[in-house]
């Protein structure tokens, strides 16, 4: 059903034509199962016939994750019962909203990873070691196993957590990519290390990693992907960025250039806070129309996460937009003594601070209604020396220093990673 891989590698001109056609294709279905967008084009007398082209979508008002959360039922195309998998969005800036997925989108699903792990250079012949959750309403991780299994690799699924389990599986199973949170490879690196593992030697040659940033928004590595990097260096790292929302993955070829979008998929474009589009090159809020999505699918979604995109052509022969790291989600956005922030920023340079263990960034309002910033930091080194060396390091590179206060490494790994959650927490927001 979903086999147009090759068009990723058209003229922009021929992409664009072919995203048109599937754009009036999943209007005419929307415009015929969702009562959600049809009070909205009954309302804003909008003609769905004739929004045709890509720029005619601007007709269409934008939708966000509130509106998923009071309407949800009202979203779904389907009948409930032609549900054959349910899911949640993580609920990182609020309730988590239901997706109902029907078999069609679970083979969208499949066909949407494989072609995420094509363009990371996997083929049928690799063993991956999944290090994340396939449980817990998580879509991604049952997304993983459908798409490896679509590609023809075989698949250990291991389940987040536990060095100890990960290093016993890569040397029964000699695993040749691990797909992961890349903050994990660190602590795979620190167990290794103290069981005396010759990890670099291991039979792991690549990691497929979501949920944190590796690169700067210049592509060049940010302080975590070095560190993993620097010590592991054999091993070639990809960034792939997705939401349970546009149930589609925004995945880097070996160029590290950017995450590629899959044009036969999902249509993107990138908003300022008052709804216009920005250049590539500048910062915009992603915000995608799904297509070939049967149970759910969405217009001009917006999804809160902050990037920068690129359109000129990429080196490994794809034309199609390219994606960098999250910047920043608009729902954390803090201004902290008159400079504005995104959590990576501060994760970034905590992160270059070789004592700190682990940290969990908290912020909240003061007396003055003003956002103020604590960072819990988890280490086996504290002093007033070290504490005076991360503020040193802050003001240096964000140029503020919020307050620090110094944890057990174990505390700080529980709040990281509660049982309820399927991701770890680095951000609290007591902003309320």
């Amino acid at each position: 059903m979903f086999n147009n891989s090759k068009i990723q590698f058209e003229s922009p001109e021929t992409i664009k034509k072919f995203q048109e056609e599937k754009l009036r294709e999943t209007l005419a279905f929307i415009n015929a199962n969702s009562l959600f967008y049809k009070e909205m084009f009954a309302r804003e007398k909008i003609d769905a016939a004739k929004i045709r082209t890509l720029d005619d979508l601007r007709l269409i008002p934008t939708t966000d994750k509130t509106d998923l959360q009071l309407r949800t039922s009202d979203f779904l195309c389907v009948a409930p019962e032609k549900a054959v998998d349910i899911v949640t969005t993580s609920g990182t800036l609020g309730e988590p909203v239901i997706f109902y997925l029907t078999e069609n989108d679970l083979q969208r699903l499949a066909y949407n990873e494989r072609l995420s792990f094509e363009t990371a250079g996997l083929t049928s012949k690799d063993v991956m070691q999944l290090m994340t959750t396939i449980d817990r309403r998580f879509m991604a991780g049952l997304a993983y196993f459908l798409g490896a299994r679509e590609l023809g690799m075989s698949i250990c699924r291991v389940g987040n957590g536990i060095p100890e389990l990960q290093w016993d599986t890569i040397n029964r199973l000699h695993p040749t990519v691990a797909m992961m949170v890349p903050s994990f490879a660190c602590k795979l690196i620190d167990y290794a290390k103290a069981a005396n593992i010759d990890f670099k030697n291991s039979s792991l040659r690549k990691f497929i990693c979501i949920g944190e940033a590796l690169r700067k928004t210049d592509f060049s590595l940010n302080t975590l992907g070095e560190r993993i990097a620097s010590q592991w260096d054999n091993v070639k790292m990809y960034s792939t960025y997705a939401s349970t929302e546009m149930q589609t993955s925004f995945t880097e070829c070996g160029e590290g250039k950017g995450g590629h979008l899959p044009p036969e998929l999902i249509i993107a474009e990138f908003l300022d806070a008052e709804g216009r589009h920005v250049r590539p090159g500048e910062e915009g809020e992603v915000t995608i129309t799904t297509l070939g999505v049967e149970g759910m699918p969405l217009l001009r979604f917006r999804t809160g996460d902050i990037v920068i995109h690129h359109t000129e052509p990429c080196s490994c022969g794809r034309n199609t937009i390219r994606l960098s790291s999250v910047t920043g989600r608009k729902g954390q956005m803090v201004k902290f003594k008159g400079t504005t922030l995104y959590p990576p920023a501060l994760y970034d340079v905590i992160d270059s601070i070789p004592e700190v263990v682990n940290y969990v960034v908290e912020v909240f309002l003061n007396e003055l209604g003003t956002d103020e910033i604590l960072i819990r930091v988890g280490t086996n080194s504290r002093s007033e020396q070290l504490e005076k060396h991360i503020k040193d390091v802050f003001r240096a590179k964000i140029r503020v220093a919020p307050a620090i206060v110094f944890e057990s490494v174990e505390y700080i790994n529980s709040i990281q990673f509660p049982q309820a959650q399927r991701k770890s927490v680095k951000f609290i927001d007591r902003r309320g």
